[in-house]
């Protein structure tokens, strides 16, 4: 009887450690975290604004994927571009996806496009210095860092879509440009100047990499998985 009653007791003992309930030291098996589907690029191309236009920077945020274990997702770049003659205007927010997005540690970035702009409420994304990483799950220099990089080309205005204006001034000729011109930037650490958006807080000196420099950028941008 009490050889039964010692099994019994051990069959217990070992459902209760198994518990979901207790915390990781006493058997809880984590949850898997979410995959990532949202970074900034750890570095740009390297040729200032001229990203080779859309398909370039597309190619860019998927290479930089894969380097870190993520090339099984299709990745866009998040970027609009400006109508160039009979070439309609292309908006940032139309080439991501529906959301969710999380940053390479599992944090929610945004639940879907409409809480990433706010088109309902605004600030319902969570693209801040400590969240917004890079690829690697790095944090990205903000204002405060040597050198500040916080600026994110992006050709946008708030609600993500593309600028009215000539594409030469709006988004360096559509990613194409690395000299005259200038493209709109956002602030992925919300701060600087008076406009801290995350995606359409000012005009950048020029396109080069020196001018994207000058005003505190490093000529990197965003990258989403297109879900």
């Amino acid at each position: 009887m009490r050889k039964t009653l010692g099994l019994s007791a051990a069959i217990v003992l070992a459902a209760v450690l198994m518990s979901p309930g207790l915390s990781q030291g006493q058997g809880q098996a984590q949850m898997p975290a979410q995959p990532m589907s949202f970074f900034i690029t750890s570095a740009g191309p390297g040729d200032g604004a001229n990203l080779g236009g859309l398909t370039g920077a597309d190619a860019h945020c998927q290479k930089l994927a894969a380097a870190a274990g993520a090339g099984n997702r299709t990745w866009r770049a998040y970027l609009s571009t400006s109508q160039a003659g009979d070439t309609p205007a292309v908006n940032a927010r139309g080439r991501i996806g529906n959301g969710p997005w999380y940053n390479a540690k599992g944090q929610l970035i945004a639940a879907n496009v409409n809480d990433l702009h706010g088109d309902i409420e605004r600030d319902r994304n969570n693209v801040r210095k400590p969240s917004a990483l890079n690829e690697k799950g790095g944090m990205v220099n903000g204002v405060g860092d040597m050198p500040n990089q916080h600026d994110m080309l992006t050709g946008s205005d708030s609600t993500g879509r593309a600028m009215i204006g000539n594409a030469a001034v709006t988004t360096c000729a559509n990613w194409t440009s690395n000299g005259m011109g200038n493209a709109i930037v956002g602030h992925h650490d919300r701060l600087g100047g008076g406009n801290s958006s995350w995606n359409a807080a000012h005009s950048s000196a020029g396109c080069s990499q020196e001018a994207l420099v000058k005003t505190g950028g490093a000529g990197l941008f965003y990258c989403f998985a297109e879900n």
